[in-house]
């Protein structure tokens, strides 16, 4: 007995050096790979900051690196700033992303409030339905909703982005509510029906400040899906006072064949502030809502 239990921490001595060599080689690889996607997702976003910082004239010429700003200067910030056209833009895009996200998240939540708690005949099929619907590619769909939405009359009126967008973004924000709700114990709401409380007040005073993590998650994923979308506000708005950044920055910014690149890449830039400022401040919220409705309890 005494010479088994000697032997074993011994094994263990002579398959740790080993043991820690793997784990040192798959450290290694694991930070490279991630070193390489790194590089190669950040190279656009450089390169756009780079460009909307040069003159036109700089950008024109051949000499002189493309990755370095030889005399840097905001004009194309400041020309798009004071341009009413892109403040239109701007404010089209704003205010379509706020109806589209309070709309969106109204509706995931009651929906997966409804399908993960309230256990009605179905429930599970439904919410299968929900994520399986997030699936379709938005590509397949627009012309189909290109006939509904010519009938109601919404052709080239921003008010069709507000009825269209939920449509990408309620299924995935549902789902994702769906899991967080389930992963609130359901003692909590046994308790508030026992107490007297009914669905809604359950909703409003357990739920909404339980899920608040997973609540932020989905709202920033509908603001996303939200914000810059192409597909949709391409083939449905035709008008310059109707055109929302993504599609503006396009059909306003490429004449023919000439492109102005200073223009269009500080243009990016503004547009792609918003979104990476929210991702700045609430990633942590981000993430802690797409993980925790992996577990339960």
């Amino acid at each position: 007995m005494n010479s088994a239990t000697t032997a074993a921490p011994a094994n263990r001595a002579k398959r740790s050096p080993s043991l820690h060599r793997q784990n040192q080689w798959a450290l290694w690889g694991s930070y490279s790979a991630l070193s390489v996607f790194v590089v190669i997702f950040l190279v656009p976003p450089f390169y756009m900051l780079m460009t909307s910082l040069k003159s036109s004239a700089e950008i024109s010429a051949e000499q002189g690196s493309p990755w370095i700003v030889h005399n840097p200067t905001l004009d194309n910030f400041i020309y798009l700033i004071t341009n009413p056209q892109f403040q239109r833009f701007f404010f089209n895009s704003v205010w379509v992303t706020l109806v589209v996200v309070i709309l969106s998240m109204t509706i995931a939540i009651l929906a997966a409030f409804s399908l993960s708690r309230m256990g009605f005949k179905g429930s599970q099929l439904i919410s299968t339905g929900v994520f399986l619907t997030y699936l379709v590619p938005p590509s397949l769909l627009f012309i189909p909703l290109f006939q509904i939405v010519g009938w109601l009359g919404l052709i080239n009126n921003t008010w069709v982005l507000v009825l269209l967008f939920p449509t990408l973004a309620v299924p995935f924000c549902t789902w994702i509510m769906i899991g967080y709700f389930s992963s609130i114990p359901k003692e909590l709401d046994e308790a508030a029906l026992i107490d007297g409380a009914n669905y809604p007040q359950i909703l409003l005073l357990i739920f909404i400040p339980v899920a608040m993590p997973g609540i932020i998650a989905a709202t920033i994923f509908a603001f996303t899906a939200a914000w810059g979308a192409f597909l949709y506000p391409l083939a449905y708005l035709y008008s310059s006072d109707q055109a929302v950044l993504t599609v503006g920055i396009v059909r306003e910014l490429i004449r023919g064949d000439v492109f102005a690149w200073g223009l269009i890449m500080a243009a990016c830039v503004l547009a792609a502030a918003p979104p990476v400022i929210i991702y700045t401040f609430l990633m942590d919220y981000y993430i802690a809502g797409l993980t925790a409705g992996s577990t339960k309890g």
